[in-house]
């Protein structure tokens, strides 16, 4: 089912993500696929999952992390460049059933990104902030799927993870893919509790983003200098 890149991260908690992963050369990528298909075989494995590596600095060596026994929280950026239903699986799966898939269909098609809208303060060191959704619009076209429960008048638990929305898109190259999640956070409103979303726009505009050259501790060495940025063009439009 391919690859995602899931590098920039918080705290270990991914906040973009994109599928396929765009730092692997055709032999680490079919390698690595290996890997994870005999570790899964290993144990009878049976049922959606993903197998996590760490790629070294270099992009030669791969160690295993962990694997995931279970749908992630990313999945539909996996469906887009995929084209199959993974919770359609499970289902049939739990059912008893065959997968309506075989392998030789599975063809990975373009590039996909998904953004998490978190309702957390970036520039108040992440504090969670729920609350109540007084006004709602969500980004929409072609390439573009969102996956949420939030509705205008909801109100946000604070007793639940802080993840409100994602935002998800497909094109047919990766730049493409950048430019329409910029234009869907731009079309992206909510007014009644802070979120990550003006964070993660300004992410897709960081030259190390767009070269796809993002590690692990990305977040933590730009940080300053996004949240910096944001504030400075807030300041700039609410002076306009």
């Amino acid at each position: 089912m391919g690859d995602r890149d899931c590098s920039v991260q918080r705290r270990n908690q991914k906040l973009i993500e994109e599928a396929p992963a765009w730092c692997l050369t055709p032999e680490l990528r079919a390698e690595m696929g290996a890997a994870a298909v005999r570790a899964a075989q290993a144990v009878g494995y049976e049922n959606a999952g993903t197998v996590e590596f760490l790629l070294d600095s270099d992009g030669t060596h791969f160690y295993f992390m962990e694997m995931n026994t279970r749908i992630q929280v990313e999945h539909g950026i996996t469906e887009l460049i995929t084209g199959v239903d993974l919770v359609r699986q499970q289902l049939r799966i739990a059912s008893g059933l065959p997968l309506d898939v075989n392998q030789r269909e599975v063809c990975l098609t373009g590039h996909s990104i998904e953004c998490r809208i978190n309702a957390e303060d970036p520039g108040k060191n992440f504090q969670p902030c729920p609350g109540t959704v007084e006004f709602l619009h969500f980004p929409g076209g072609p390439g573009v799927r969102v996956d949420s429960c939030l509705y205008n008048g909801c109100t946000l638990s604070p007793y639940y993870d802080s993840m409100a929305a994602k935002l998800l898109v497909h094109a047919p190259t990766r730049l493409e893919a950048i430019k329409r999640m910029r234009r869907c956070l731009e079309e992206f409103a909510l007014e009644g509790f802070a979120t990550n979303a003006e964070l993660s726009y300004q992410i897709l505009y960081h030259p190390a983003f767009v070269r796809g050259s993002c590690t692990t501790a990305f977040l933590d060495e730009n940080l300053a200098e996004l949240l910096d940025f944001s504030r400075r063009l807030e300041e700039s439009e609410g002076a306009q």
